[in-house]
């Protein structure tokens, strides 16, 4: 069984005049969600053997705050520029062609094709909206990451940081 971990970027700043999109940062709940949740993904999960981020400043700090609390060295850290804004077929091309021999892979990206992608891939179950630093964790029945297909993932588990 492998394990795919997605992540939707902290809460933002908003865009100022003049600012690119790419660049936003994260507002300070957004700095504190992260951690808790990397926190969650830990206890329930272990550490991810790799994570892959959209470089946009939002998520790659996102993937480092969280890679930092789970472990994951810097080394094991890919940033790719496909899923800034990416689609859920992108997002899976991604996966097919960047996920390795690893058991646990973490995605951080963005909305609406983190959702979009959760949603998909989930067999048992439908996501509609994944909040901002929301975690939807899936198992397939898979050896390899390029043998991923839709709607196999098992044992989903979503949270997010105002989940009571």
């Amino acid at each position: 069984m492998l394990r795919l971990t997605l992540v939707r970027h902290a809460k933002t700043e908003p865009a100022v005049a003049g600012q690119e999109d790419w660049d936003r940062v994260l507002e300070p709940r957004g700095q504190r969600d992260a951690p808790e949740m990397a926190r969650r993904v830990k206890d329930a999960y272990g550490k991810p053997d790799k994570v892959i981020a959209s470089p946009a400043v939002r998520a790659i700090t996102t993937a480092n705050i969280m890679a930092r609390v789970l472990g994951v060295t810097a080394a094991r850290i890919v940033q790719d520029e496909r899923l800034y804004l990416a689609s859920p077929r992108t997002m899976l091309e991604v996966v097919h062609e960047s996920g390795g021999a690893e058991k646990h892979l973490m995605i951080v990206g963005h909305n609406p094709g983190i959702t979009e992608f959760a949603d998909k891939l989930a067999g048992e179950r439908s996501v509609d909206n994944m909040p901002t630093c929301a975690v939807f964790s899936l198992e397939f029945d898979v050896t390899r990451w390029d043998e991923l297909v839709w709607a196999t993932g098992v044992n989903a588990d979503f949270d997010y940081p105002k989940k009571a």
